[in-house]
């Protein structure tokens, strides 16, 4: 197969799957139960599904010293689960607080997160283009944020649940940076969903949220947002990646915010002012060229070899 076809092909995928993860917030406003526990109901049904492609996946070459990196990949793991739990149960609460195309924009300031925490875990130091993306972004974000004031005191904390939505979404894409080093991809998804499943159920049970949904149509919506987000977007996504050069991947992955503000306006309803509309796209060419950026700063990296700074 030609580079020209596997590349055709990848993009397709990486567009159908951020299509599907960019519809997600409509799932969540439709359920029938609470906002976190949707999130739960997210992973579990998908489980199955994700279990099969695992079962199919070569397994990763095993490292020489098995003991410790077994006990290390258990705490990545772990980490991993947690942190996708409190990214994706905090983005479902935000989602109900503020509008769909705000709560998506937000929470993909994670590359700023990954960023930095890259530089401070596995001593990949971002250039000085980064540092001006990453000021165009925040400036967009504040500016998107300012604007909800006129929306109401409860659109504001929604677009604050996003921004801490961004943080633990972040510190789950460096979990899973590491883990992609021992584990699979489908394997990865599958284990890290599965503990976060857990988490997720603990995190709705605090809060006291309704799990379990009262008619057909609350299962079908809570199906849908399992086999649309989790199994098919997620997978498409992976495939993707395997396939389309990491940084053309990761900026097309920004569609779904696009798609979000789209499927908001369509079927929510919701609109956006001038000075949303302003901020979102200052904030989307931050992260635009934090994207190149960090593309090209991991292109670097791999010239010089591995990297042996301390994990």
């Amino acid at each position: 197969m030609s580079r020209r076809v596997t590349d055709w092909r990848g993009f397709v995928a990486l567009v159908i799957g951020a299509a599907c993860i960019g519809i997600a917030p409509l799932w969540v406003r439709w359920s029938e139960v609470g906002p976190v526990a949707t999130a739960f109901w997210r992973l579990a049904l998908s489980l199955p599904f994700l279990a099969a492609l695992a079962g199919r996946e070569r397994r990763a070459p095993s490292c020489q010293d098995a003991r410790r990196m077994a006990r290390l990949l258990k705490i990545w793991l772990v980490a991993a689960g947690v942190l996708f739990a409190l990214d994706l149960g905090t983005w479902h609460l935000a989602i109900q607080r503020t509008s769909v195309a705000n709560a998506c924009l937000l929470a993909n300031l994670a590359p700023i997160v990954v960023a930095v925490g890259a530089w401070w875990f596995f001593a990949e130091r971002p250039d000085g283009w980064f540092w001006v993306a990453a000021g165009l972004a925040l400036g967009g974000a504040w500016w998107l944020t300012g604007a909800s004031f006129s929306a109401g005191t409860e659109h504001w904390r929604g677009d604050l649940l996003s921004l801490v939505t961004a943080l633990f979404y972040g510190g789950y894409q460096l979990c899973v940076a590491r883990l992609g080093r021992d584990l699979g991809p489908s394997r990865l998804l599958f284990i890290s969903s599965a503990i976060s499943a857990v988490a997720l159920w603990v995190y709705s049970t605090v809060l006291g949220e309704t799990l379990w949904p009262g008619s057909a149509r609350g299962w079908g919506v809570l199906l849908g947002l399992a086999l649309t987000a989790q199994v098919a977007g997620q997978g498409l996504i992976t495939y993707g990646f395997g396939l389309v050069p990491a940084g053309v991947a990761s900026l097309t992955l920004l569609l779904q915010t696009v798609v979000a503000a789209v499927a908001g306006w369509w079927w929510l309803g919701e609109s956006l002012t001038g000075a949303q509309v302003a901020g979102g796209m200052v904030l989307l060419a931050g992260l635009v060229l934090a994207r190149w950026r960090q593309q090209a700063a991991k292109d670097r990296v791999t010239a010089r070899g591995p990297s042996t700074a301390p994990l």
